[in-house]
């Protein structure tokens, strides 16, 4: 194994990158002033400073400086038809035009009509609205061990559920820690004790952990479709264990369909698969483009957070927000109205970006591989994640087989990656992105020639 050492390159891209969006600095300067770090989301911000955006439109995004960007993060993947698609936005400026929108505090037609589509396109008995995957997964964890009576958690390492209590033990690589390791100060030392991380896609280490803890297990949360641990589907085997063995040891399976719900077909991802989970989180796609998450399940499990029930569940002022509940049901709408086009598009789509990326650096002689391909439960993905694995051939079935820095160039698809692509006008963040219903096959060529421009950058830079 040969390790690269990128500080010259990252010091020329970063350059190169500062003198090429003078405005975006100087908006920086300004924003590091009074916002921390810059900016609200750790995730949107770089070194030396972000591109700041002022249009957004489709595939493409214009910052500051004028540069029109070719864009695959869309959203934090939330944009399926692109950004501000016309059938969203239409709606909303009309509603807002006639006096509807804003009027936050009271129930309106909107909302029935999302929930009754969530409900008709993934087997839900009940749903209730909040404002963000994070709360969505905190809810559903909360009704769980309300349910159950128990305490212990279970999740998968490198499962990223939201900044909430139960999800912040097990995200991030830590070498010898592997994914023991608690992410964040501040948490109470009992609730690092009540999360159980197991291995994602390791069918027999679940059914260890559920020998030693399902006694005491509330739930099992998992992404069908793994997100920010490696964007690598879950085998058809490992959900059927996961419901198996919640069935058996009466725990809540809880499947985090944030950024899976609604990406792969106009409904839930676990219908792929075969499996019904107790509870589901969804979020990202099914706002179209404004701030809903959902949890949706069981009703003898969701009536919990009824007024007679005992879980607090009331997600707080903006829950169910009359235009984000209008932007909802009109985005879901039109996505099952056009299941039979969208998806298998979207597929090839996938398909033809992951085969780009790859084959631009092994052109070059470094080897480079995707994850975010189907498997036979998925019949095809829009989504991609790009690695640098050392060997050939290596797996890249779980978190720990691409960010395990033994085992793949992680530095390469951080920032040198995201900054290199960035000089060549494509935004994508941390190697991963996803493509939108308004990419293009002229978009697709653009990227090829971006990723072909960066591969021989690298290989001169590796020498």
């Amino acid at each position: 194994m040969k390790t690269h050492d990128y500080t010259h390159l990252l010091g020329e891209l970063r350059s190169e990158y500062a003198a090429r969006a003078p405005k975006s600095a100087a908006l920086n300067e300004r924003a590091q002033r009074v916002l921390v770090d810059g900016g609200s989301h750790t995730l949107r911000l770089m070194q030396p400073f972000p591109p700041r955006i002022a249009a957004a439109h489709g595939a493409w995004v214009t910052d500051e400086d004028g540069h029109r960007l070719l864009d695959f993060w869309q959203g934090h993947l939330a944009n399926i038809l692109g950004h501000n698609p016309e059938v969203v936005t239409a709606a909303v400026l009309q509603a807002l035009a006639d006096g509807v929108g804003l009027q936050t505090g009271f129930t309106e037609r909107y909302q029935v009509e999302a929930a009754e589509l969530l409900c008709a396109r993934t087997g839900a008995e009940r749903v209730r609205f909040t404002t963000s995957g994070t709360l969505s997964t905190m809810y559903a964890i909360l009704l769980a061990r309300a349910f159950t009576g128990r305490d212990v958690v279970l999740k998968v390492g490198g499962g990223w559920h939201g900044a909430q209590p139960w999800a912040l033990k097990g995200i991030g690589y830590h070498g010898e820690q592997g994914y023991q390791h608690v992410e964040t100060a501040g948490l109470p030392s009992a609730v690092c004790a009540e999360v159980v991380v197991s291995r994602f896609n390791d069918p027999g280490m679940l059914r260890e952990h559920f020998r030693q803890y399902g006694d005491r297990a509330a739930c099992f949360i998992v992404e069908p479709f793994m997100g920010a641990g490696g964007f690598m589907p879950a085998t058809r085997e490992y959900l059927q264990t996961a419901r198996e063995l919640t069935t058996q040891y009466g725990a809540v399976l809880i499947f985090d369909e944030v950024i899976a719900g609604f990406r792969f077909r106009a409904g839930d991802t676990g219908a792929l698969y075969g499996v019904q989970p107790d509870l589901a989180t969804f979020g990202k796609i099914i706002g179209g483009g404004m701030p809903v998450a959902a949890v949706a399940g069981r009703a003898d499990i969701l009536n919990l957070a009824s007024r007679a029930g005992r879980v607090k569940f009331s997600g707080g002022t903006y829950s169910g927000h009359p235009a984000s509940m209008l932007a909802a049901a009109t985005m879901l709408r039109y996505l099952v109205a056009h299941e039979t086009e969208i998806y298998p598009r979207l597929a090839v789509l996938g398909d033809r970006i992951r085969q780009i990326l790859e084959d631009a650096f092994l052109d070059e002689g470094i080897y480079a591989r995707c994850t975010g391909w189907g498997n036979d439960a998925l019949p095809g993905s829009s989504i991609f994640m790009l690695h640098f694995p050392y060997q050939e051939g290596h797996p890249l079935s779980a978190p720990d087989d691409v960010f395990d820095p033994a085992v793949c160039d992680v530095a390469l698809n951080g920032d040198v990656l995201q900054l290199a692509l960035l000089l060549e006008n494509v935004h994508i963040t941390h190697g991963h992105g996803a493509a939108s219903t308004a990419h293009t096959e002229d978009d697709a060529v653009f990227l090829e020639a971006a990723c072909r421009n960066v591969a021989r950058r690298l290989r001169k830079a590796r020498g």
